[in-house]
C-alpha cells in the first residue's frame, strides 16, 4: 500500500566540475568550463570555435565548482533526499559522467578523511544517527550490493561470483532481483563492512582515461523499514529504499585506449548508457507512448527512479579541460534533458513482505512459547521495567523495558535451561543407580529423559534466535 503525496516532482539535476589536474596542465590544455554557483549555470566554450561562435550555457538545480567541498553537495542536495527515505520514500542518487571526472570521488570519496567522505559514507552516518535519536519507532536496515557488468548482474556480496541473477517484477514493489543477497546491519561499522566486501569483488580495469577506472555500473541498495504506532492504535510499517548508483564512464570508445576485450566491454557499457539516454528522451519528449526500460538491465533496475515512484538526484560530473570538450558537452546535454523528467514519489506504507514485520511476528510467537513454559513470567518482566541510571534517577519505564527485555530473556531463559539440564542429569543418574528397576524399564526411562534433553536443546536454540532478532531491530 502506498499513501498519497503530491502528484509529481522533477528529477533533481546538479553538476559538479573537478579542478584541472597536473597531467592536463602539463599538456597545455585550456579550461573551457566556467560556473556561476549563484545562478546554477554552467558555461562551456568550444576550443575549436569558429569566429563569432558563442559559448553554450546550461542551467541546473545547483552547480558545484572546483572549490566545492564534499559537505556542500551532501548538505544542500543529498541530505533532504535521505530524510525522505527515512520517512518511507524511495530515493536514488546516481553519478553520470566521463571516466576521471570525479563520479566515484563524489559517491565514495576518501573514507579515512572526514572532510573528503562522499555521498555514500555520509549517508551511512546520516541514517544511523537519525535512528539512534528516534523515539517510539523500531527500525530494521539491510543492504545489498550489485554490479552490472557486460549486461550481466552480479551479486557483489555472494561467494559464488559466477551465479547469474534474474530480474523480476512485482506489482506492488516494482522491479527486483531474484535471490540478491541482503545483510541486516545495526550500525555504520557493519554497513561499511558490507560495502568493503562488495568493493573487493568489483570489475576494475586500467584504461587511458583513468588508471583505476571501474568498467561496470554498481548499485548499493539500503532498505530501511520503520515500525510505528499509528493514531488508530495499530503498528504501521513504512519502507524506504535508497539506491546509490555509480555509473561506468560515458566517454567514447576511441578515447579509452581500450583494446582486446575492452572494445567489447565498452560497447556493452555504451549500450546501457545509450539505453539510459533513450529512456530519458522518451520520458521528456511528450510524444512517446512506449518507454524503452527493457532495452538494458540498468534501465530496468532504474525504472522507478526515472518517471516512477522515487525521488531522484542525478549528479553530473565534468572535467574542465579542452581535450574533453565533446564528452563534457555530451554530459551537459544529457543532464539538461534529464532535468525534465517527472517522478511520482509516494510513501511506501504497510507493504506485505517486510522483514521487520516477519521478525516482529517471530519474536511474538517465540515469546509466547517461552511464557507458556514459564520462562518469561509476568512477575519477572514487571520487576525489570524500572532501572536505575548511573546517577540513581529512574529512567522512563518504556525505555527501561526496551533496554532490559533482550537481556532479561537471555538471562532468565539461560538460568531456566541450566536448571532444567542439571535436574534431568540428576534424574538420569538416579535411574541408573536404582537397582529395583528392571533393565528394560531403566532403558525406557533413560530414553524419555534423553528426549526431554533434546527438547531442552531446541528451546535453547529458539531462545538464541529470539535474542538475535531482538538485536537487529533498532
Amino acid at each position: 500500500m502506498c499513501s498519497k503525496t503530491k502528484s509529481s516532482e522533477a528529477l533533481k539535476v546538479v553538476v559538479r566540475c573537478r579542478p584541472i589536474n597536473r597531467k592536463e596542465e602539463a599538456a597545455g590544455y585550456d579550461r573551457i568550463v566556467s560556473m556561476d554557483v549563484k545562478l546554477g549555470q554552467v558555461t562551456i566554450r568550444n576550443p575549436r570555435a569558429n569566429p563569432g561562435e558563442l559559448p553554450k550555457t546550461f542551467t541546473f538545480d545547483a552547480v558545484y565548482d572546483a572549490n566545492s567541498k564534499q559537505a556542500d553537495l551532501y548538505d544542500e542536495t543529498v541530505r533532504p533526499l535521505i530524510d525522505s527515505v527515512l520517512q518511507g520514500f524511495n530515493g536514488t542518487i546516481f553519478a553520470y559522467g566521463q571516466t576521471g571526472t570525479g563520479k566515484t570521488y563524489t559517491m565514495q570519496g576518501l573514507w579515512a578523511e572526514t572532510d573528503k567522505r562522499g555521498v555514500i559514507p555520509n549517508s551511512f552516518d546520516h541514517i544511523f544517527t537519525h535512528i539512534s535519536r528516534s523515539q517510539n519507532q523500531q527500525y530494521l536496515v539491510r543492504a545489498s550490493y550489485l554490479e552490472i557488468y557486460q549486461e550481466e548482474i552480479r551479486d557483489l556480496l555472494c561467494k559464488d561470483q559466477t551465479k547469474k541473477l534474474e530480474l523480476k517484477e512485482n506489482p506492488e514493489s516494482g522491479v527486483y532481483i531474484k535471490d540478491l543477497s541482503s545483510f541486516v546491519t545495526k550500525n555504520v561499522k557493519e554497513i561499511e563492512h558490507v560495502m568493503n566486501l562488495g568493493n573487493q569483488a568489483r570489475s576494475v580495469a586500467c584504461t587511458n582515461m583513468n588508471e583505476y577506472s571501474s568498467r561496470s555500473h554498481t548499485i548499493f541498495v539500503i532498505t530501511i523499514e520503520c515500525s510505528e504506532l499509528g493514531v488508530d492504535g495499530e503498528e504501521h510499517i513504512r519502507v524506504g529504499k535508497l539506491n546509490l548508483v555509480d555509473l561506468a564512464g560515458s566517454e567514447r570508445q576511441s578515447k579509452t585506449g581500450a583494446n582486446g576485450e575492452r572494445p567489447k566491454e565498452a560497447s556493452k557499457i555504451n549500450l546501457s548508457l545509450s539505453a539510459l539516454g533513450n529512456v530519458i528522451s522518451s520520458l521528456v519528449d511528450g510524444r512517446s507512448t512506449h518507454i524503452p526500460y527493457r532495452d538494458s538491465k540498468l534501465t530496468r533496475l532504474l525504472q522507478d527512479s526515472l518517471g516512477g515512484n522515487a525521488k531522484t538526484i542525478m549528479v553530473a560530473t565534468l572535467g574542465p579541460a579542452s581535450h574533453h570538450y565533446d564528452e563534457t558537452l555530451s554530459t551537459l546535454r544529457f543532464s539538461n534533458r534529464a532535468k525534465n523528467i517527472k517522478n511520482k514519489p509516494r510513501i511506501n506504507e504497510d507493504p506485505k513482505d517486510t522483514l521487520l514485520r516477519e521478525f516482529q511476528e517471530e519474536i511474538a510467537r517465540l515469546k509466547a512459547q517461552l511464557e507458556k513454559r514459564g520462562m518469561l513470567s509476568k512477575k519477572r518482566r514487571r520487576n525489570s521495567r524500572r532501572k536505575k541510571s548511573v546517577d540513581g534517577d529512574n529512567v522512563p519505564e518504556m525505555e527501561a523495558e526496551e533496554d532490559n527485555e533482550e537481556n532479561l530473556i537471555e538471562n532468565n531463559v539461560g538460568n531456566y535451561l541450566k536448571e532444567q539440564a542439571e535436574r534431568l542429569e540428576q534424574e538420569k543418574a538416579a535411574i541408573q543407580d536404582d537397582h529395583s528397576l528392571l533393565a528394560e524399564e531403566k532403558l525406557k526411562l533413560i530414553e524419555e529423559k534423553e528426549k526431554m534433553m533434546e527438547d531442552l536443546s531446541k528451546e535453547q536454540k529458539a531462545t538464541e534466535l529470539l535474542a538475535v532478532k531482538f538485536k537487529v531491530i533498532l
